[in-house]
C-alpha cells in the first residue's frame, strides 16, 4: 500500500550512536526543579556575574551596592562569581579570573537557591552557564550590558569589533531584556541592531562618598589631578599621564598596565588599589577628577568624585557626555584636548555645585529601576517592586 500524506511516516530505526546519544542526552537534560517566581517574604535573585572582589572597577561596586540594598530591604541575593570556582587568569589581563567548568555547579546553586529571578551580568563562563541553565530548563532571566567587551577585545587581541559585537548579541537575545546604563548607549546598540533594552541607571552612595578633609593629601603638590580604575590599555591612562598639567598626578588601581606605566612614568603617584573609607578619602583630598576612557559604558568613578565634591575633566564620549549633560560648569569639562578639560575643570570647580549634582544619581532610585525592570512572562513591574518590598 502506498504512503499518503495523511499517513504516519514509518518509524526509523535508532543506530547504535543515535541510541547512545539519546541516553546521554536523558541522562545530562535539565529538568526543572521549581516553579518561578515563588515569591513569600521577599524576593530571591541570582546575580551570576564573571566581574567580582577583589576587581576594583564599576561593574563590581555596582552589583554589590545593589545586592547591599536588596538584602537590606529584606530580599536574598545569591551571587555566582569567579571566587566560587577553580579559575584560570585571562591572558594579558591576571586580575580577571576565568572559571573552569562551572556548568555543572553553577545549576547545582541555582537549584539549592530556588530563585524568583535571575539575574546575568556578564557574558564570560559564569554568565554563560547560567545562561545555559536557564535555556534549558525554560526559565526567563534578563541580562545587562556592562562591558565594551567588543572595543575591548579589538585593543587587545586585534579582534575585528564587529566579530566582538556578533558574539555579544547573540549572548543577550534570549533574554527576556537587557538593562543598559543610559539613553545615549540604548541608541548606539539599537543601531547595532540590539533589541529588548530597558534603561538601568547607576547611582552612587551619596553616605560613602561626600565631601570631608583635604588634608589627607596635603603631602602632593597642588593641584591633584586624580585618576581611579583600572591601570589597562583600554582605559587610555597614558592620555591622562603624559598632559602638562601643574601639580601632582596621583593613579589609584591595579591592572596588568601598572608596572609599565609605573616604570615610565615616574613623575606619576601609584599608590594601589584602595577600597571603602581608603578611596574616599583619595576624592576628599583631589582637586580634579580625570577620565580619559573612551570605551567605559558609564564610568561610576565619575560620579563617585562629584558626590564628593570634586569636578571631573574628560573626553566628550558616552558615560562623561550622559553624567554631565546639562550640569553646571563647575561640576567639570568635556574637551578633545584632554588638558583642556583638565585646567577647566580646576579654574571653575565648585564643590558644592559637584555635590549637589551627583545627588541625581541615587541607589534608590537605580534599584527600584533594576527591579522593575526584572521581566517574566505574566508578571509586571507592580509585581515585582510590591515583592521586593519597594512599595506597599
Amino acid at each position: 500500500m502506498s504512503e499518503t500524506a495523511d499517513d504516519p511516516a514509518p518509524e526509523r530505526k535508532k543506530g547504535p550512536l543515535r541510541r547512545l546519544g539519546s541516553g546521554v542526552g536523558r541522562l545530562t537534560r535539565a529538568k526543572a526543579r521549581f516553579d518561578m517566581p515563588n515569591v513569600e517574604g521577599g524576593l530571591k535573585i541570582v546575580i551570576a556575574t564573571d566581574a567580582w572582589k577583589p576587581q576594583l572597577n564599576g561593574v563590581v561596586r555596582t552589583l554589590d551596592t545593589l545586592g547591599q540594598i536588596l538584602t537590606g530591604l529584606g530580599n536574598e541575593v545569591l551571587y555566582i562569581t569567579p571566587n566560587d570556582f577553580k579559575s584560570v587568569p585571562l591572558p594579558s589581563y591576571p586580575e580577571i579570573r576565568l572559571s573552569l567548568m562551572p556548568n555543572r555547579k553553577v545549576a547545582k546553586l541555582i537549584n539549592e537557591f530556588q530563585p524568583d529571578a535571575i539575574h546575568i551580568a556578564t557574558e564570560g563562563p559564569i554568565g554563560r552557564a547560567a545562561r545555559r541553565f536557564c535555556k534549558r530548563r525554560g526559565y526567563p532571566f534578563t541580562t545587562s550590558f556592562h562591558t565594551r567587551f567588543a572595543e575591548y577585545a579589538n585593543e587587545r587581541w586585534k579582534a575585528p569589533i564587529a566579530w566582538g559585537y556578533a558574539v555579544l548579541k547573540d549572548f543577550h537575545k534570549d533574554g527576556e531584556t537587557m538593562m543598559v546604563a543610559t539613553p545615549g548607549l540604548i541608541e548606539e546598540l539599537t543601531e547595532r541592531g540590539f533589541s529588548k533594552m530597558k534603561l538601568w541607571a547607576r547611582g552612587v552612595d551619596l553616605e560613602q562618598f561626600q565631601p570631608g578633609d583635604r588634608s589627607f593629601l596635603d603631602q602632593y603638590e597642588r593641584p591633584i589631578f586624580l585618576y581611579v580604575g583600572r591601570l589597562a590599555v583600554e582605559k587610555s591612562i597614558e592620555d591622562f599621564i603624559e598632559l602638562d598639567l601643574p601639580g601632582t598626578k596621583l593613579i589609584v588601581g591595579e591592572g596588568p598596565q601598572r608596572e609599565e606605566l609605573e616604570e615610565k612614568y615616574k613623575e606619576a603617584v601609584f599608590v594601589g588599589p584602595k577600597y571603602g573609607d581608603d578611596l574616599t578619602k583619595y576624592y576628599q583630598g583631589s582637586d580634579v577628577f580625570v577620565f580619559p576612557s573612551r570605551t567605559d559604558t558609564f564610568g561610576l568613578v565619575n560620579v563617585e568624585a562629584l558626590a564628593c565634591g570634586v569636578p571631573v575633566a574628560a573626553y566628550p564620549v558616552r558615560g562623561p557626555l550622559e553624567i554631565l549633560d546639562g550640569a553646571p560648569e563647575e561640576c567639570g569639562a568635556m574637551n578633545e584636548d584632554l588638558r583642556t578639560a583638565c585646567m577647566a575643570a580646576w579654574e571653575k570647580r565648585d564643590p558644592q555645585a559637584c555635590r549637589e549634582w551627583a545627588q541625581r544619581f541615587s541607589w534608590g532610585a537605580a534599584t527600584r529601576q533594576f527591579i522593575a525592570n526584572l521581566e517574566t512572562p505574566g508578571f509586571d513591574e507592580e509585581f515585582w517592586l510590591r515583592s521586593a518590598k519597594m512599595i506597599d
